[in-house]
């Protein structure tokens, strides 16, 4: 997959069939948009290309910046489109100035002058530009102007539920990973740095990675427990993870929100290494408990609800 910093620098590619947006968390609505490409793009003997933009819109226009949260980062983000079979990722700067570009100039300077788009194929709901005024009816008359078709794909829904970045952040929010990894297409994950903690779970056979994640990221705000896996030295292994403020320990200040990952049958050390681990199901709230020997009691109990989650 190529990846071009630039529209501009976008003009060698062949028969562009392309498509327009942030895709965070590159979801089942994302995914089959990418699979609609790949098919017109065999037909004609094309190139398919994402035209995506960095910073995030949100961040640049500090639209809901108290609860800004990104179900995946750029890096994360750009694997996936290159897992998802797209052949060019052409990455716009977004600067408040560009956010002032109408919809129609929008396409016309950035799209049709540079990438020379065959098609352009969009959501259901796609909407881009200044106020978000462009539609799959100005790309339709655009392409009537300028020689290009545009396909719309229609909504995914499972479970009768349309997919959109937005109920899987809001089933995430709630702590509902079982029913945003439905509509992700995979299980969500999150990344950080392993650090040390005060190691109490370590006095009661239980020691966790305590990991360091960039807030905009922290989207699992419910606290409670899940079943997890993660991979150390490309090795897999069955985890569960505990987000919240440890009530039992009382060590936390309000509002101060961590993830503690505890990895079945490992023990090594992990301070300082990034870690990635993948969230399957949620197995209760976060409690607190009468000392660390009921801590100890219910945390067997997690494991052994955790492995039977994993197991299936």
């Amino acid at each position: 997959m190529r990846i071009i910093n630039n529209s501009i620098q976008a003009r060698n590619i062949k028969n562009a069939v392309v498509t327009i947006g942030t895709f965070d968390g590159v979801h089942l609505g994302h995914q089959a948009i990418f699979k609609e490409m790949r098919r017109l793009a065999q037909e004609i003997g094309g190139e398919t290309v994402v035209v995506t933009f960095h910073p995030h819109p949100r961040q640049v226009l500090a639209i809901g910046t108290e609860k800004l949260r990104f179900i995946c980062s750029q890096e994360e983000k750009l694997a996936k489109f290159e897992e998802f079979g797209i052949d060019d990722v052409v990455i716009i700067p977004f600067t408040k100035e560009f956010a002032g570009t109408p919809s129609d100039v929008f396409i016309r300077d950035y799209i049709i002058a540079n990438i020379h788009p065959a098609v352009i194929v969009v959501g259901y709901d796609h909407h881009f530009g200044k106020n978000r005024m462009g539609d799959y009816d100005m790309l339709c008359k655009l392409g009537d102007e300028y020689g290009f078709k545009t396909v719309q794909v229609a909504a995914q829904d499972i479970n009768e539920v349309a997919v959109s970045s937005t109920k899987i952040r809001n089933f995430l929010w709630a702590g509902n990973v079982k029913a945003a990894n439905e509509l992700l297409g995979y299980p969500y994950s999150v990344q950080g740095t392993v650090v040390k903690g005060n190691e109490i779970g370590r006095t009661i056979g239980f020691p966790t990675a305590n990991l360091d994640i960039p807030n905009e990221f922290m989207m699992i705000n419910n606290p409670g427990v899940y079943a997890c896996r993660t991979i150390i030295d490309g090795k897999l292994y069955q985890a569960m993870a505990n987000t919240g403020t440890r009530p039992t320990i009382g060590d936390r200040a309000d509002g101060d929100f961590i993830i503690e990952v505890n990895i079945f049958d490992f023990d090594g050390d992990l301070y300082g290494k990034t870690l990635k681990v993948w969230f399957i199901d949620r197995i209760r709230d976060e409690e607190k408990f009468n000392g660390l020997e009921a801590l100890k009691q219910q945390l067997q109990h997690d494991r052994e609800e955790a492995k039977k989650i994993l197991s299936l």
